[in-house]
């Protein structure tokens, strides 16, 4: 009997180590199941690229396929909106999900100021990396910071496990003596004196022009191209090493869930093209223009190697791509076209706010749409938190939505993702509600004056409304002085400076 019972306890044992081990494996499946389950994101942002410069906006003189086949495999957002019209107050929008004026960041620190220790992303602000590490993803950002040139405002110490990039406005995609590009350069006093024109070197490789009245900006003074938080030498055309590190990242990291962010600093100025590009583009006449196309083809070639790599790794249906450039294109100095919008990057009319919007997610949103209604760069942080179950801490206001159910069908299709659209920076400032805009948009030297658009019949802005509709106009400024109650005055201004 004693032998019989030791054998029985014996089993006993032997089948709790069974079922407890079944239960470790199921457990252990059931996790790294729900894991594989959370939707990786990669968001790919253009610096300074016009509305109307992509193909699937309509231009046929620079092909972009690559780019255009987010479109194509996805939606394209035909009023997508930014909350600033230049990059770092812009991007401190998307990377947080809320008005930038929430928290006093309204301005675009450039040059020396970036070394600024006041001028960056406040440190209380959580960024999209922020949320996506804490829902346990792995974060990297490849490309142009331009939230605070300090230490303390270094990627890495705002969610990235990895980092890339430099800190400042711009850099040169290549340096002096600039070997393997055609550039152009912006100069106050050309070469031996001349005040107008241009200055063409021996061999057509450097040209110097007068047209902007002003000298390019030091952009690789102090500005460092890091790795994480120590400088490196980098030889490569930065488009390509922006898009090697891009594509390593996604190689060592498909296994687990990630947040991929690409913010390139093409097609922003200095401009300068790859020598195969320009050979590609030779039929183009104008020579500033053949340097725009032969960089923003080297982009979208780029964004196809990201795709590309997506696709091999088996985890593109599993992906949220966004495409879209951080604020409208400035023209006399890129060429960069914002038609058929009003005026350009600096600007509250449409053509600064307005820029290229494309997002996909092959089995999860229609494919080849097209979206009409507005929506802007702070719904990318709604919708990256709903899609991975991020929970983000405090009691702070976001400004954006998900816009999953708007594309999804779950929400009706006539419905709005937003009633009202708010902008201040500085004494430029713009309100839309509906299809009606209203805006200031002073130039130097005048009073600001509000103007008014009816957007449904006059996307271009051509018609100001304001003195044949004053009710209107009333509305809409007592709506603009609501919302503008809600923020705070400028943490860092650099007029005061």
């Amino acid at each position: 009997m004693r032998l019989g019972k030791v054998r029985r306890l014996g089993q006993t044992a032997k089948m709790k180590q069974i079922l407890t081990g079944l239960l470790s494996l199921i457990f252990s499946l059931g996790s790294a199941s729900a894991q594989e389950k959370k939707p990786n994101f990669v968001l790919l942002v253009a610096d300074d690229l016009g509305y109307g410069e992509l193909g699937c906006q309509g231009n046929p003189e620079i092909p972009t396929p690559h780019i255009d086949s987010i479109a194509k495999n996805g939606v394209r957002f035909t009023q997508g909106y930014v909350t600033a019209p230049f990059c770092s107050a812009s991007r401190a929008g998307f990377m947080t999900g809320r008005y930038q004026t929430r928290f006093g960041y309204e301005f675009n620190p450039i040059g020396a100021a970036n070394e600024d220790p006041e001028a960056g992303l406040p440190v209380g602000e959580k960024t999209i990396a922020d949320e996506l590490v804490n829902a346990g993803y792995v974060t990297g950002m490849f490309g142009k910071w331009h939230l605070g040139g300090t230490a303390k405002y270094n990627p890495i110490r705002r969610g990235f496990d990895e980092f890339f990039g430099f800190m400042h406005e711009g850099h040169y995609f290549v340096p002096p003596p600039y070997q393997g590009t055609t550039t152009w350069l912006r100069r106050k006093v050309l070469p031996g004196g001349a005040t107008t024109g241009r200055w063409i070197s021996e061999d057509g490789k450097l040209i110097y022009t007068t047209h902007m009245g002003n000298t390019e900006p030091d952009y690789d003074a102090d500005n460092p191209i890091y790795r994480a938080g120590q400088p490196v030498e980098e030889k490569e055309y930065f488009t390509d090493a922006i898009t090697r590190e891009s594509v390593d990242f996604i190689d060592r990291n498909a296994d687990k869930p990630f947040f991929l962010y690409v913010p390139y600093s093409a097609v922003h100025s200095p401009l300068q093209g790859a020598d195969a590009y320009m050979e590609k583009f030779e039929h183009i006449e104008d020579i500033q223009r053949r340097i725009f196309a032969a960089m923003l083809s080297n982009l979208d070639d780029s964004v196809g190697e990201i795709l590309a790599k997506l696709r091999e790794k088996g985890v593109e249906e599993n992906t949220l791509i966004v495409f879209l450039s951080d604020n409208g294109g400035p023209t006399r100095e890129l060429t960069s076209s914002n038609l058929p919008l009003r005026d350009g990057k600096g600007s509250v009319y449409e053509g600064g706010l307005r820029v290229p919007f494309l997002m996909q997610w092959k089995g999860k949103i229609p494919t080849g749409g097209k979206f009409d209604y507005p929506v802007w760069s702070l719904d990318l942080f709604g919708t990256a938190v709903a899609m991975s179950g991020a929970n983000p801490a405090g009691k702070k206001k976001f400004d954006g939505v998900n816009l999953l159910p708007f594309l999804t069908g779950e929400r009706e299709t006539n419905e709005r993702p937003h009633e009202t659209l708010f902008w201040r920076i500085g004494p430029k400032a713009a309100l839309r509600s509906g299809e009606w805009k209203i805006l200031r948009n002073p130039t130097r030297g005048k009073d600001p004056e509000w103007e008014l658009y009816n957007l449904a019949v006059d996307v271009s802005e051509t018609k100001n409304r304001a003195e044949e509709n004053p009710e209107k106009l009333a509305e809409l400024k007592a709506e603009w002085g609501r919302w503008n109650a809600q923020m705070i005055d400028p943490i860092w201004n650099p007029r005061r400076r």
